[in-house]
């Protein structure tokens, strides 16, 4: 059976997610990193191959050519001849497709099934819409040369804020542990927390401003991590190195004013 290939890169929070499903539904995983490379990972029955590649959310020529992907964007996959792109319906294809993944990841329940599906459908155009526009014309524009603009900070942060609270109040009453009150992940919980992480490029201030006042929030977040360790940590280490350079750099810029050295500082993140 031909394995199946992943094109995905870390640098993109739903690639992220995809990449962590892999690893921990897999029997061993041999990744060589993101910027190049085959890499295969075995799971029960079926073999996941890695490809990573690319910057800033586009990947190699295959991608552009639309033999893939037609919005040129990872993650995507192919499965011999099957191709799929957008991360939930590669989460629902690849839980679904590999024997023995946990039911609690995509329960067979129909009920349960379709309060997952809702939580995901609901996370494009109110968490993600909320954080990726936010860390976009914050923290990345200044290095991508993107024009910003205070009010679409200001409705970005609010968007954020509010999806914050509806997790709590709606998908992680009282005691719950993960999404939907369930005592184990499920590809939503998996999806959303990396949407969350993201934040991280903000600055530890910054998170803090956001994340601070959401105990549940951060509990959650870490129920997660630990229930997908090692794999949820190695996904985010480029996340975190990313970060380290940004600030880095900023500080770098915040101490001089001459042009040619902020623009030598740009060209190179």
């Amino acid at each position: 059976m031909q394995p199946i290939k992943v094109y995905a890169d870390r640098r993109s929070q739903p690639s992220r997610a995809v990449i962590i499903f892999c690893r921990y539904s897999g029997e061993s995983d041999r990744f060589r990193g993101d910027h190049g490379g085959s890499v295969q990972v075995s799971a029960p029955h079926r073999r996941i191959q890695n490809i990573c590649s690319a910057a800033r959310g586009t990947l190699i020529a295959s991608f552009v050519s639309s033999e893939i992907n037609p919005m040129g964007q990872v993650p995507a996959i192919v499965d011999g001849r099957f191709k799929l792109f957008e991360s939930h319906a590669i989460l629902r294809y690849l839980a679904s497709v590999f024997p023995g993944v946990a039911d609690h990841w995509y329960p067979a329940d129909l009920f349960t099934r379709a309060k997952i599906e809702s939580i995901l459908d609901w996370h494009h155009s109110n968490l993600r819409r909320g954080a990726a526009t936010l860390v976009m014309h914050t923290a990345l524009a200044p290095f991508l040369g993107l024009a910003t603009s205070p009010h679409v900070v200001k409705q970005a942060e609010k968007l954020l804020m509010q999806s914050l609270g509806r997790i709590e109040s709606v998908w992680l009453k009282g005691d719950a542990k993960f999404l939907l009150g369930s005592p184990q992940p499920s590809i939503a919980d998996l999806s959303l927390v990396c949407e969350i992480m993201q934040l991280e490029i903000l600055g530890d201030d910054e998170r803090d401003r956001f994340l601070g006042a959401h105990e549940k929030i951060l509990i959650w977040m870490d129920n997660v991590k630990k229930a997908t360790s090692p794999h949820f940590e190695e996904a985010h280490e480029l996340l975190f190195q990313v970060k380290a350079s940004m600030l880095s750099n900023a500080a770098a810029a915040n101490q001089t004013s001459e042009p040619s050295t902020k623009l030598k500082i740009v060209s190179k993140l």
